[in-house]
């Protein structure tokens, strides 16, 4: 697994118009099914099998949570009155160039049957560049060029993520790096301990409205958080094998399966659950206390 590669995490929040400086949390929407960002979360630190010289620490409420992407299915989008674009209104930046350069192998072999901009993400271009001069995907009629709208033939959503399920590839191999890590969140630390070693840390979380820098606090509606995104039948550390294993390697991963799996074993309440998941019905079985 690479020590320095990662998705600017930060960049997606840039187009919001945040204002600088510090800002108080942000109160909920009225009817916002979204919890706080603030409460109890059980990690775990471990050996990265695979590297002496780093260590694995991972978010277990959010890995065993029940989220899941609910894309045309109940996402009320990023922007208000935008539901159909879910997170992809502002585009996506590249983490680097190799990133980029992947990407476009892949539009290469985008037709017009499943991209509907196809016309014009080659007259155009498909990349732009925003007020920093970061390179991205570029904003098209409200989205992001890539995006196919409600109604399209070739089916609504991400057109690299339909090329990737018709190829019968993984979508992380088509789009963008951090299209496919949401909503997980990879960050790096340099830890000095008190013997003079040093070992990089590093995190695997929530990408929740705070990973998003600044702007995270517009946002019209943020999944991860949302409780009508908490309900499905696999907790994430399974749904988000593909990522997962892409982002800390198998031997890393694999760990992790063991360490989430022990933690479900242990029967229910779990400590520290994610409150946006459903609340487990009660055991008939137990006492009353």
């Amino acid at each position: 697994m690479p020590k320095t590669k990662n998705a600017k995490s930060g960049k997606r929040g840039k187009n919001t118009g945040a204002a600088a400086g510090p800002k108080a949390p942000s109160p909920l929407r009225d009817g916002s099914d979204e919890k706080g960002l603030d409460f109890a979360r059980a990690w775990v630190e471990f050996p990265d099998p695979a590297d002496e010289e780093q260590v694995f620490r991972c978010d277990l409420t959010w890995l065993t949570s029940r989220w899941n992407c609910v894309f045309g299915a109940g996402c009320q989008g990023i922007e208000a009155g935008r539901a159909e674009d879910g997170c992809c209104t502002l585009g996506a930046h590249f983490s680097d160039e190799e990133d980029e350069e992947r990407v476009a192998g892949h539009v290469a072999r985008l037709t017009p049957d499943i991209w509907q901009h196809h016309d014009e993400g080659h007259a155009g271009g498909w990349v732009s560049e925003d007020e920093e001069g970061s390179r991205q995907t570029r904003p098209f009629q409200g989205s992001c060029i890539f995006q196919n709208r409600p109604g399209f033939a070739g089916g609504a959503g991400c057109s690299l993520h339909i090329l990737a399920l018709r190829e019968g590839r993984e979508p992380l191999e088509t789009k963008p790096d951090v299209c496919w890590q949401l909503p997980v969140r990879r960050t790096y630390d340099w830890i000095d301990r008190p013997d003079d070693t040093r070992v990089l840390q590093v995190s695997i979380g929530e990408y929740d409205r705070r990973g998003w820098g600044p702007g995270g606090h517009d946002l019209h509606w943020w999944c991860t958080s949302a409780t009508s995104a908490h309900g499905a039948g696999d907790p994430v550390y399974v749904s988000y094998r593909a990522e997962l294993t892409e982002l800390m390697g198998k031997a890393g991963y694999d760990r992790l399966v063991e360490l989430c799996e022990e933690r479900l074993s242990r029967g229910l309440p779990l400590v520290a659950p994610h409150p946006a998941d459903p609340v487990p019905a009660a055991d008939p079985a137990s006492p009353a206390v």
